[in-house]
């Protein structure tokens, strides 16, 4: 909520400044990689959802290098993997929207979405007020999913 209520607005790429920062914990990048990295999502569709992000600041999957989307699916590959342990997630919603009209927030620097699923996840408010429900705020979330990366 502190995240959510904040007057704040970001000044520049987020997936740029997370990826030049020096602080993973609290940009919530999981795993950097050569040419790609694995973050948190600020607005989880459910607990958990990450994003495989790559490292260069490209919109479209045309724009990326054979090798930049592959190390952003072992990424992918790797958040289905974890959070398969830590969250026992049943099932994944994973993709990526290229361009706005598409649904993507973040127009300019391709990334793909990892949504842990769970039967029976899906309940009213979303439908009804599209408000979503986390009982878990992202701090805990990343120090989860980054032990059971080092554990």
């Amino acid at each position: 909520m502190a995240y959510v209520g904040s007057t704040k607005t970001p000044g520049g790429c987020v997936f740029c400044e997370a990826l030049t920062g020096s602080d993973d914990r609290k940009n919530f990048v999981l795993v950097r990689r050569a040419r790609a990295f694995l973050i948190l999502n600020l607005y989880p569709y459910t607990p958990g959802h990450l994003m495989a992000v790559v490292n260069r600041h490209v919109g479209t999957l045309a724009e990326v290098t054979a090798d930049e989307i592959a190390d952003a699916m072992d990424l992918v590959t790797l958040a289905m993997s974890i959070l398969s342990v830590e969250y026992r997630a049943e099932g994944f919603n994973v993709g990526l929207n290229q361009g706005r009209v598409a649904g993507a927030g973040i127009v300019d620097h391709l990334h793909v979405h990892v949504v842990p699923r769970w039967n029976g996840d899906t309940n009213f408010m979303p439908v009804l007020g599209d408000v979503r429900v986390h009982p878990e705020p992202l701090e805990a979330a990343y120090d989860r999913l980054k032990g059971r990366l080092v554990g």
